[in-house]
């Protein structure tokens, strides 16, 4: 009897003509996250099997419970398929587990084997029951007792995993994340990742008015984001003079309007460098002046590229709950300042008119200061470890 990790699809068994793709993908996934250990991975149309040593058992789970595009994984238990092997290993198996009802599910998909899955049900159920001091129940059992029975091998497990579901990450391309030191863009980078969409982010900071602080802030939320993908990549654009600029010229209640326009600007330029199909932010509407309706029309009229608003209907208990659940909400509170909240004014515009808008972005030498703020972006590669490392 060989231990074995059986995974499920869920949302791929969908895809009908392109489920090869997500499974390969998915496959490749899961095969880059493990390589470190020593296991071996076997992709069939319906299901995924992984081979593994016991002493990485934790680890496996772990990165597979972090892996978007799995309904569910089970320890499986992996006997020849005949009668008799099925149910030795079965009594042997649940002799060791704790439970007063049980309930078994037989699927058959070897058309060859004796019996069919109700009636291996009812035999399997009438041995459980003849050995083990319990009982049926077909409604809330203590523990499920699968069976799956094929050609050369049957599996046999009980009570499984939850995985995250959704798409292998890289599915959908790629897509470059607004990240902020905030609460809301980590769970749009995460949900964007559920939906298949390959991320690397975007981080403004304004030195010295931001701090070194609220940089190593954002890098420890990329950093609980890397989790569920194999790489991230942070663009650090500095934007001192930019912002100051505004802050100079600008009227102060149109300060954020431009600013964001001019984010907006800078993230579609690397973007489309680095080969992104879209842009992700964490806006949630009505949330903030820049992002009632009228503010995020505005400020999205300076790009082309779609952008993509995860959390844009949650209210923001919704958002704090993913957040607590992704592990980033207690570093987003952390009280490091970002370009967004310094040079706040105490009204800024809720309903700001494009017209104007345009009028006092001719103040300012803007594509100067956005081709500058370019030229010279930081790239870092974010890492499982504490060590960053700069790329370029």
């Amino acid at each position: 009897m060989e231990k074995i990790i059986l995974i499920k699809y869920g949302e791929l068994t969908t895809k009908k003509d392109n489920r090869k793709q997500f499974i390969n993908l998915l496959y490749n996934n899961i095969f880059e996250k493990l390589k470190k250990y020593n296991v071996k991975i076997i992709k069939e149309y319906s299901r995924m099997f992984i081979e593994f040593d016991d002493k990485d058992f934790d680890e496996v789970v772990f990165v597979l419970k972090n892996t978007f595009g799995i309904l569910e994984f089970n320890l499986a238990y992996k006997v020849h398929t005949n009668s008799d092997d099925i149910k030795d290993s079965t009594l042997k198996l649940l002799k060791n587990e704790n439970f007063e009802t049980f309930k078994v599910v037989t699927k058959r998909s070897d058309k060859s084997f004796s019996y069919d899955s109700m009636q291996f049900n009812d035999i399997m159920g009438g041995l459980i029951l003849k050995n083990i001091n319990c009982k049926v129940d077909v409604h809330n059992p203590d523990i499920y007792v699968f069976i799956e029975i094929r050609k050369d091998y049957t599996y046999i497990y009980f009570n499984k995993y939850k995985g995250l579901g959704g798409y292998p990450v890289g599915i959908q391309g790629k897509g470059l994340l607004m990240l902020s030191g905030g609460i809301d863009s980590p769970v749009a980078g995460y949900l964007a990742l559920k939906r298949g969409i390959k991320i690397n982010c975007i981080y403004f900071e304004a030195i010295p008015h931001t701090s070194i602080e609220a940089r190593n802030k954002v890098i420890d939320l990329a950093r609980e984001l890397l989790k569920y993908t194999s790489d991230i990549k942070l663009f650090i654009v500095p934007i001192t003079k930019l912002q100051e600029s505004i802050y100079k010229n600008i009227d102060p209640t149109y300060m954020i309007t431009i600013l964001r326009r001019m984010m907006y600007r800078i993230s579609e330029k690397v973007a489309n460098k680095f080969k992104h199909l879209v842009l992700i932010n964490g806006e949630s509407i009505g949330q903030v002046a820049s992002q009632t309706l009228t503010s995020m029309s505005v400020i999205n009229e300076v790009v082309k590229m779609p952008v993509i608003r995860p959390v844009a209907c949650m209210d923001k208990i919704e958002i704090i709950d993913i957040a607590k659940k992704i592990n980033t909400y207690e570093t987003s509170i952390l009280p490091y300042e970002d370009c967004c909240t310094i040079f706040v004014p105490r009204h800024p515009v809720i309903n700001p008119r494009l017209d104007k808008v345009k009028e006092y972005e001719t103040s300012i030498n803007y594509e100067e200061m956005i081709n500058e703020a370019v030229e010279n972006i930081e790239v870092v590669k974010i890492e499982e470890k504490e060590e960053i490392s700069n790329i370029f």
